[in-house]
């Protein structure tokens, strides 16, 4: 690490100040230019020490930049995560309120839902397979408390400013449709993505690393080296096979899964 204990503390009091006030910050990686992934993992738990601190309580994780596109748009090779929490969960059809997020977009994913906990050493597939109650069909609503660019300088967020940013996590829907997670082939599973009935996106469950199954392998070992692990209960959001969609106000967008189901919300 780079940053000081002080510097982490202070970029995620900015964080989630940004997140209350709607007024997004400078780039980290402008105002820290020796940033690593380690830095930003650790303003990533600061910010979630002062969510939990303010009441919010950890439903799930996220995995994000699954797909090869978006990892060699930010110059990667592995992917990012980032918290759930519960007040980002909303119901299938919602309708998310006017000023509740700052430039709202979304993503189509499928969503595991886990059972028991996920064990810590030498995660397999099959662990992952027998800790998930079922999985459903899921919008994730991404937002940047960060700017995407640096106005004087042009320089585009890295890499570390989305992992510090929760991984740009703002919220979740969850389809009604629930199946067991050895009842399809995930690979297979695709959807059709509209905004406002036009047809902006569609993608395949073999975007995320090739198997969601294994999005989720990646998390839980992840998670390991750093004393973590998925729990019972607990929402996984495996990551996209889309771009992300821009949702304006007005915006009314629907996943359709197909037999798999579908999933909605709206942008006031």
């Amino acid at each position: 690490m780079t940053l000081s204990k002080d510097d982490v503390t202070a970029a995620a009091r900015d964080l989630y100040d940004a997140e209350v006030s709607g007024r997004q910050i400078g780039l980290l990686s402008l105002r820290h230019p020796g940033m690593t992934m380690d830095d930003a993992y650790a303003v990533q738990d600061a910010l979630t020490a002062h969510k939990i601190g303010a009441g919010r309580k950890v439903i799930g994780w996220k995995i994000g930049l699954t797909s090869k596109a978006m990892q060699q748009a930010l110059n990667i090779d592995i992917p990012d995560s980032g918290i759930l929490f519960d007040d980002m969960l909303f119901e299938n059809g919602a309708v998310v309120p006017k000023g509740r997020f700052i430039q709202p977009r979304m993503e189509a994913e499928i969503a595991f839902v886990m059972k028991s906990d996920v064990p810590t050493d030498n995660v397999t597939r099959a662990d992952v397979m027998a800790a998930t109650d079922y999985v459903a069909p899921s919008i994730e609503i991404l937002d940047t408390r960060i700017l995407r660019k640096d106005p004087k300088t042009g320089e585009a967020r890295k890499i570390f400013d989305t992992i510090a940013d929760n991984a740009a996590n703002a919220g979740i829907v969850l389809g009604d449709e629930r199946h067991a997670v050895d009842a399809v082939d995930l690979r297979w599973v695709g959807a059709i993505v509209t905004n406002n009935g036009d047809v902006e996106e569609t993608g395949l469950g073999a975007g995320v690393l090739n198997d969601p199954v294994e999005s989720v392998v990646w998390l839980a070992r992840r998670m390991a080296q750093y004393g973590q692990k998925i729990k019972a209960g607990e929402i996984i959001l495996s990551g996209s096979f889309i771009r992300p969609l821009e949702c304006p106000p007005g915006s009314r967008i629907e996943a359709d899964f197909g037999t798999f189901g579908k999933v909605s919300c709206s942008f006031e």
